[in-house]
């Protein structure tokens, strides 16, 4: 069947590409590169896409929309910027888009999603969105572009959310502007982190507690679900939840109802969930210190955070950002150079957005002259402790994690913690040798027979090694 698609583009060389690759998809494709010239083509006749940049030659694209959309309520519209924010990437979903796409794209997603948007005849928008003010996040790299999407497409439902990423790359930043720019805006937001409240107490301040329930007491007390009612309850470090939490948290998410600590009656809650993690949950899952049913319940749309290291571009507007809110908070004004900014580009930022942000800040308050240069940058970055690599922080938490759910018998935690860590460190020693145990210990740094005599108590089999080098 033959599709018509409208392309509004200004740039003459992407107009070219685009149109090619339709062609060559089955489409027939007019072109403009105005807003004057879409409006007069959309009266001339009917298409079954329409693809449009925001800036043209005459105006705004987005601004213009609204009409447009009326007028041909069926006809799916796909918006191309190359002002690649989250600005704009909520500016163009708030339109009913169809889909939005960043410069420079993937020319083959773009085909395929003109290809799905032709063929559902009921595609169409909700209306027209305000561009919401101070918008937390910054960057425009590709892979925040991503981010950018995934976060659109979750804002008009109430779908549950998993953000992954280390520590230090904005996952709380993320779960709040899912909630300030969806539906639920107008209701409460609350965060809790789950590792920051012993375990004993964790139940307590998700779900509340009756008076009595427990020493200390006194009164009844509202737990985090029913003060989220009516919006969004942030989770963050999900991964450091006790297992008795986590079943309990299952049942809520289930069943749509709580029941405080030493209460008898079921409270129904009106809440978004979004859960954020720094950790690995699949080897926790299959050591089983997290639930897997709970896992699959809030891993609905994964949202997965980029390391600063991968979005090298975005650190120069990154720390001239904060050096703005600096001065906002009574710091000296300050300036960055462009070597200070180089310098800042090459280091692995361990600590990811949020060490950024503290070495600004400090530069902001010791720099000598307004303008930071690379020699106060490279002062500071020595004066700074090694910050703990991604690696280490993960097995570090593994091993907490571990420790704070295992419950061997009396006088053998150092024996069965010995053998939570030998055991997978030897099958990966086997793996990566093919099941050779001579070149397993060499590798290990022990010797054979230690090998062959923990392998034989762990109870792991060589042979199934084999050829998996």
């Amino acid at each position: 069947m033959a599709r018509n698609a409208l392309l509004v583009e200004d740039d003459g060389a992407i107009a070219t590409v685009i149109t090619a690759a339709l062609k060559e998809d089955g489409f027939t494709v007019d072109r403009c590169e105005s807003i004057a010239g879409r409006d007069r083509l959309l009266a001339q006749g009917r298409y079954d896409v329409m693809l449009t940049d925001i800036m043209l030659t005459d105006g705004d694209g987005i601004e213009t929309l609204g009409p447009v959309q009326r007028a041909h309520p069926d006809m799916p519209v796909i918006i191309l910027s190359a002002q690649n924010t989250l600005d704009t990437a909520v500016r163009a979903t708030g339109t009913g888009a169809f889909e939005y796409f960043p410069k420079p794209f993937d020319l083959d997603e773009l085909v395929r999603a003109a290809r799905q948007a032709a063929e559902r005849s009921d595609a169409g928008g909700e209306g027209g969105a305000d561009s919401p003010e101070g918008l937390p996040l910054i960057g425009r790299s590709p892979a925040m572009q991503d981010v950018y999407r995934m976060i659109t497409r979750v804002l008009r439902n109430d779908l549950t959310v998993l953000i992954l990423g280390e520590s230090g790359t904005g996952k709380e930043l993320v779960a709040e502007a899912i909630h300030q720019l969806g539906h639920r805006k107008d209701g409460p937001f609350v965060a809790l982190n789950t590792a920051a409240i012993p375990r004993e107490l964790i139940e307590s301040e998700l779900f509340g507690h009756e008076k009595g329930a427990f020493t200390g007491a006194v009164t009844r007390s509202i737990g985090k679900f029913e003060q989220a009612n009516g919006g969004t309850l942030f989770l963050d470090e999900i991964g450091d939840m006790p297992a008795e939490a986590q079943t309990r948290l299952l049942r809520a998410l289930q069943s749509g109802r709580i029941r405080r600590v030493g209460g008898r009656e079921e409270v129904a809650i009106d809440v978004r969930i979004v859960a954020a993690t720094n950790r690995d949950l699949a080897p926790m899952i299959a050591a089983g210190s997290f639930r897997e049913d709970l896992f699959y319940r809030l891993n609905v749309v994964p949202i997965r955070l980029p390391a600063l290291r991968d979005r090298t571009a975005d650190i120069e507007p990154l720390a001239r950002h904060f050096l703005q809110l600096a001065a906002k908070e009574g710091l000296p004004s300050r300036k960055l150079s462009a070597n200070a900014a180089e310098l800042l580009a090459r280091q692995p930022w361990r600590g990811n957005v949020r060490e950024l942000k503290n070495l600004v800040y400090r530069a902001a308050l010791l720099a000598r002259e307004d303008t930071i240069d690379a020699a106060a940058v490279a002062q500071l970055l020595a004066e700074a402790p090694a910050a703990e690599s991604a690696a280490e922080a993960d097995f570090g938490n593994a091993l907490r994690a571990w420790l704070g759910e295992a419950q061997p018998a009396e006088g053998t935690l150092y024996h069965a913690a010995l053998a939570a860590f030998e055991k997978p460190l030897f099958e990966h020693a086997l793996a990566r040798t093919g099941g050779n145990q001579l070149r397993a210990a060499a590798l290990l740094g022990i010797n054979r027979n230690t090998l062959r005599k923990r392998l034989s108590e762990l109870e792991i089999d060589p042979d199934r090694f084999s050829g998996a080098s």
